[in-house]
């Protein structure tokens, strides 16, 4: 291009063609990049540092070296630790800002890819910003350090919350029943197949799901779960596929992961997936057979590895029968099916099931364990259970908080019985020795009758049983780990005793 007339002479000295412009633009920026940092430093394709500036020279002590000839010369990562030139000559992307600490210190670097006019990468300069920016640039680092820490904190959160809640082992019960069900969840966990959990509600799918996960070589992965009865139909695709960034107008602009996403390498546990619509039905059905995702609003395809683990009450057969599930998913759900029975049907489990229960209920409520008579545990064998544990659940606590009495018997459920239909069994009046017992006890504070009461049926049973503990909390019917903590308060009852 030719010069204008009116070009100041200081304009005339800038070269007119691009490469002499660029050739003094990068020669510009080299002086000041050798004046203004606190060291520089240029290796070869091959790892080998070829230069090195005079500030960066005052470094080599604290590396070990005497002289840059001993320096210069070595493979870069043998002279300089942890250092990242090696990302930069691999990849050929430069790391503009970054945190650098060795012996030699903490500095904040940069590191640019050099290429030859073919574009290959031949080396990269690496360049020394700051010397201890912990102390220049602490208001940064410090800001910085907060954020990582956060960010760590929020990570360890959510991993917790997505780690499974059960284990195989919290499927109680020793009825044939239920030991079945532990053999085939046991057998499930260790493929990666879909899994069908059909069941009643209230019998512990959701659990199950819990322990299939944990026993599985997933366990370290996210467990996610989703009640796709308890999503409006309207949210369901992007609670399941995510949502791209700007797919809607609003305030939020943000995309959103979905729940297939966030299982990546664990499991998605879809309970109730009776409930899912059948527009949807289609969708999920290729997600598993393709083990891929699209978000809402995008043209992306995301892969997945997710291992699913689907749950109903619904007779899933009969609806595909009736044309409201398609035969296809429920082919592809019904792999590998386990079917949890109904508590009707494993009725010895109801002992200790109610033992687990009630020191739940103990530890929730923070009231001491109700312990359950004989004529209790028969009068909770002899009822339906249409809602299964759950009802349980619901009846031992009900009945729990409502007494003050520390042992449950059948009259106290029978009082709550008009759901069941029973009529209560009505309770045995007292003895007039025992009125009168009653009433003179009555005068001291109810914690301590309670407190004196438990001394003594404990000291009582241990002498009967010869000290066996384990034989006196079945004798006493309440589990070994109340009956330790109460001889961890009143070791007095062991120490006195003959069999000591």
């Amino acid at each position: 291009m030719p010069l204008s007339k009116t070009q100041t002479p200081a304009q005339r000295d800038i070269p007119q063609d691009v490469d002499a412009l660029l050739r003094l633009a990068a020669q510009s920026m080299f002086d000041v990049l050798a004046r203004s940092t606190e060291g520089m430093m240029v290796v070869d394709r091959d790892h080998r540092v070829v230069w090195i500036s005079d500030g960066y020279k005052r470094f080599l002590p604290a590396l070990g070296f005497n002289d840059e000839h001993e320096f210069v010369g070595k493979r870069v990562e043998d002279v300089v630790p942890n250092t990242q030139m090696l990302q930069v000559l691999e990849t050929g992307k430069p790391v503009l800002v970054d945190l650098l600490t060795n012996k030699a210190g903490t500095f904040l670097v940069s590191r640019l890819p050099l290429r030859n006019e073919a574009g290959e990468v031949i080396g990269a300069l690496g360049l020394v910003l700051l010397d201890h920016p912990e102390t220049t640039m602490q208001p940064l680092i410090q800001k910085f350090g907060r954020l990582q820490q956060e960010l760590e904190d929020t990570r360890r959160q959510l991993a917790a919350q997505r780690r499974p809640k059960h284990t195989i082992a919290s499927f109680i019960g020793a009825s044939p029943a239920a030991l079945e069900v532990k053999r085939q969840a046991r057998r499930v966990a260790q493929t990666d197949s879909t899994v069908l959990l059909l069941g009643e509600t209230g019998t512990g799918k959701e659990l199950l799901a819990h322990a299939i996960h944990a026993a599985s070589r997933r366990a370290h992965r996210p467990l996610v779960g989703v009640n796709i009865a308890a999503v409006p139909e309207t949210l369901l695709e992007a609670e399941f596929f995510g949502v791209a960034p700007g797919a809607y107008t609003g305030a939020e602009r943000k995309g959103r992961d979905g729940k297939f996403k966030l299982a990546d390498g664990g499991t998605l546990f879809l309970d109730e997936i009776g409930d899912m619509p059948l527009a949807l039905q289609s969708k999920l059905l290729r997600v598993l057979q393709e083990q891929e995702v699209e978000p809402l609003g995008s043209n992306t395809v995301l892969r997945i590895d997710v291992r699913v683990i689907a749950a109903t009450s619904r007779d899933l057969a009969a609806m595909v029968a009736a044309g409201s599930f398609r035969a296809d998913l429920y082919y592809r759900l019904n792999v590998l099916p386990i079917r949890v029975p109904a508590l009707r049907e494993r009725l010895d489990d109801i002992e200790a099931l109610a033992e687990a229960l009630g020191e739940d209920i103990a530890r929730r409520s923070g009231m001491p364990q109700k312990l359950l008579s004989p004529d209790a545990i028969e009068w909770l064998m002899q009822q339906p259970w249409p809602g299964n544990i759950r009802e349980l659940r619901n009846t031992l606590e009900q009945v729990s908080l409502m007494s003050d009495d520390m042992q449950l018997t059948a009259a106290h459920f029978q009082g709550g019985s008009a759901v069941q239909g029973l009529a209560p069994v009505p309770l045995a009046a007292p003895a007039p020795a025992e009125v009168t017992t009653a009433t003179a006890q009555a005068v001291a504070p109810l914690p301590e009758l309670i407190e004196a009461l438990e001394r003594d049926a404990i000291a009582r049973a241990l002498q009967a049983t010869g000290g066996n503990r384990m034989a006196a909390a079945r004798l006493l019917q309440i589990s070994r780990a109340s009956l330790y903590e109460r001889l961890a308060r009143w070791p007095d009852l062991e120490q006195a005793r003959e069999w000591q």
